[in-house]
């Protein structure tokens, strides 16, 4: 392993995001449609950005093998759901084949069990599904079509991280009405691409030594750079709870994050403990029924408004007592 190397080479020596332009003007005209004060009186309305799911680290530049960080991207599939109930827009950065946002109740087994076909040869939602599927139907288009969400998908550390500068510096506009939602298991390590062998490794060449480089710290970019007025959540994942607490109040500080959601890969699920400012609050899920990732944007809304109102370059009062407010433009 060797060590991180700049943001800026780092970016200069990936291969480059396809259809960078298209993806550009999406976010372009996505920002431009949400960043402005409403007509109706409700005043500007909030974006926030959404990463979901796990980054891979290839192997080869015509990829066969590649690294992978877990992550069903179920968090921010749910999480990107409330946000579009408290009223914001989502930007919604996820791993291609991740878990969908209102799409988390479907089956999640093979999608012809969706379908039956009728005694007239046509194929019908089964009468078993309708409700669930109809539901998500319903709302995913209100999201799609209404303007609310945007979806860019990744699969590598090299296009995350290029989406997520690209969402960022166009987010910097709304200044702090933006938010970041960082919930991607972004991996560590990678092979720089300039290193990487051209085509498939070959295993008669015998065992595999290869040297991992660090992925630069993009938080303190993003802090600094790309979007300073924005509201970070960054998230921490331990599989040891002695140093969990410890380590999320260290990125805190370290990266200048606003909130850290930290969480045990064992009980990730069914509890989490927000740290923000020096103060700790446990979030536990009371049932099986319940979505954990309602009360975290619960929460988190909250402190948005409360971010936006104290800030000394943030809004007046007046302004701030337009704010969306939580469950406005709810999709219930």
């Amino acid at each position: 392993m060797v060590a991180a190397e700049d943001p800026e080479h780092f970016f200069a020596a990936s291969p480059p995001l396809r259809d960078a332009a298209v993806v550009a003007a999406s976010l372009q005209e996505f920002v431009a449609r949400n960043s402005h004060a409403s007509s109706d009186g409700v005043g500007r309305r909030r974006i926030v950005c959404v990463t979901s799911g796990g980054t891979t680290v290839p192997l080869e530049q015509r990829c066969v093998r590649y690294i992978d960080n877990f992550s069903s991207g179920h968090r921010g599939a749910a999480s990107t759901e409330y946000f579009l109930k408290a009223g914001y827009a989502v930007i919604f950065v996820h791993r291609r084949g991740s878990c969908q946002p209102f799409s988390r109740f479907l089956p999640d087994d093979s999608f012809l069990h969706f379908f039956d076909v009728t005694t007239d040869s046509k194929v019908q939602v089964a009468e078993s599904q309708a409700t669930v599927v109809k539901r998500a139907i319903g709302d995913y288009r209100k999201a799609t079509e209404g303007g609310s969400l945007l979806k860019l998908p990744f699969t590598t550390i090299f296009e995350y991280l290029q989406l997520l500068k690209m969402v960022a510096t166009s987010m910097s506009c709304v200044g702090l009405h933006g938010m970041f939602y960082l919930a991607a298991a972004v991996s560590d390590f990678y092979v720089p691409w300039d290193s990487m062998a051209k085509h498939k490794i070959q295993s008669a060449g015998g065992p595999l030594d290869m040297k991992l480089s660090q992925v630069p710290k993009m938080l303190p970019v993003l802090r600094n750079h790309w979007a300073p007025l924005a509201f970070c959540v960054s998230f921490k994942l331990e599989t040891d709870p002695d140093i969990l607490v410890q380590k999320a109040e260290t990125a805190l500080s370290k990266y200048r994050m606003d909130v850290v959601v930290a969480n045990l890969l064992a009980t990730y699920k069914e509890e989490v403990v927000i740290i923000s400012n020096g103060k700790s609050n446990t979030i536990r899920r009371c049932s099986k029924g319940e979505d954990l990732e309602e009360h975290i944007i619960k929460l988190l809304e909250k402190s948005h408004s409360k971010f936006i109102y104290s800030s000394t370059e943030g809004c007046s009062k007046n302004d701030y007592e337009k704010l969306i407010p939580l469950g406005i433009k709810s999709l219930a």
